[in-house]
């Protein structure tokens, strides 16, 4: 374990427990612009600023979580947790990061159906904040991931690749065929030693953990066909979104509608009128769960809803730690991981222009803010939430322009 690890060592369990939950509560209450701005303030909260994991431990565990379906993001608060405080501070990470934002869209639920606010100017504002969070990730690890002329090349490929060719499924082959070409590239070449990281998980509650998720994708279409439980019903949809989702938070959204509109659960007006929502609060863009929940079926609803959706997500890193800490010791594994994050790269290069830019930069004056805001954070180092209040600022006074 390096120097700065040992430093930053909790001094027992408990307090390990409520570091993790105040410091992923005050993210879940600040990180806004979606799964790739996620990364980006995880970087900074857990990695800049408090040292839990060296650099390049973060970037495996992104690449990592990554090529899992579910939402990467929350995946990877999930594996820090898990790491800093064992399995109950994977939990306590993922109540921190998720409860404030399942919080204001159940109270949208209740208190604010089909009230238009995604034209609103702060919620523009915060779209720009995205644009300069991950616009300070794509250079920080880029200076960290991409330092050769091979290592861009995949970065830049990559980018180009994403944005050309917008699957569900095209972001997880990005990452196979980065993943071979840094093990053809890199095989042979001599890398810093792996910093050793604690995963206290063993292979056998992992190898549990998969066979769940496997044998509930399987188990709960059956159950379902044959019981005529409301609840169950809305556990297999909710589960079955968040086991098969690939390519980041968004891309949950028609697999959700598929299941809750056809069937009568909830209005398409309404499903919509949700999706502005979540567009306007922190944390994970798998909340918006919890609001279909409680249109369907009240706060037990919006309770089961979460709960499924998340659970893939939870099972799947929980499963593919203690493997993943073994096998990127490997000279052949490290190579094709030295290729995955220069994938990783170019895929927060993508993300940046589109859809962070396309949607958010649309006027001179959208990207004079953008620019205050990157200076803010990359030269003025001044916190997210700092950033997060002057861009929603910024954002309503460019629209009263």
């Amino acid at each position: 374990m390096n120097d700065a690890a040992v430093r930053n060592k909790p001094k027992s369990k408990t307090q390990a427990l409520l570091e993790v939950f105040a410091v992923s509560t005050k993210l879940g209450l600040t990180s806004f612009g979606g799964p790739i701005a996620h990364l980006g303030y995880f970087h900074d909260e857990y990695i800049r600023r408090r040292k839990w994991m060296d650099e390049r431990s973060y970037a495996d565990l992104v690449a990592l979580c990554q090529f899992l379906p579910g939402p990467a993001s929350s995946q990877v608060g999930i594996g820090i947790g898990i790491i800093r405080a064992g399995l109950l501070g994977g939990l306590t990470a993922w109540l921190g990061f998720t409860l404030p934002s399942v919080i204001a869209l159940v109270l949208f639920a209740f208190l604010l159906q089909g009230f238009d606010i995604g034209h609103a100017g702060w919620i523009h504002g915060l779209k720009i904040v995205a644009v300069a969070i991950v616009a300070q990730a794509v250079l920080g690890m880029g200076q960290k991931l991409t330092p050769d002329r091979n290592r861009a090349t995949i970065a830049i490929v990559a980018a180009s690749v994403t944005l050309l060719w917008q699957t569900a499924f095209s972001q997880v082959l990005l990452i196979v065929l980065a993943g071979a070409a840094g093990l053809l590239l890199y095989r042979k070449t001599t890398i810093p030693e792996t910093p050793n990281l604690s995963v206290p998980v063993s292979r056998s509650f992992a190898v549990v953990c998969l066979t769940l998720f496997f044998g509930l994708l399987i188990v709960l279409p059956l159950l379902r066909q044959f019981g005529a439980l409301d609840w169950l019903a809305l556990f297999d949809s909710f589960y079955r979104a968040g086991s098969l989702v690939f390519g980041g938070g968004h891309v949950v959204l028609p697999l959700l509608e598929r299941e809750v509109v056809p069937t009568g659960w909830i209005s398409k007006e309404d499903f919509l009128a949700g999706y502005g929502a979540a567009q306007a609060v922190p944390g994970p863009l798998f909340t918006f769960a919890g609001y279909l929940g409680a249109m369907i079926s009240g706060v037990k609803g919006a309770l089961i809803a979460t709960a499924a959706i998340f659970l893939p997500a939870f099972l799947l890193i929980t499963g593919a730690l203690p493997f993943w800490n073994a096998l990127r010791k490997s000279p052949k594994v490290q190579g094709a991981l030295v290729g995955i994050n220069a994938a990783v790269v170019g895929i927060l290069l993508a993300a940046l222009y589109n859809p962070l830019w396309t949607t958010a930069i649309l006027a001179p004056a959208d990207f004079a803010l953008v620019s205050i805001l990157f200076l803010m954070l990359v030269f003025w180092k001044l916190p997210p939430w700092v950033v997060v209040i002057t861009g929603a600022i910024g954002g309503t006074l460019i629209g009263l322009i």
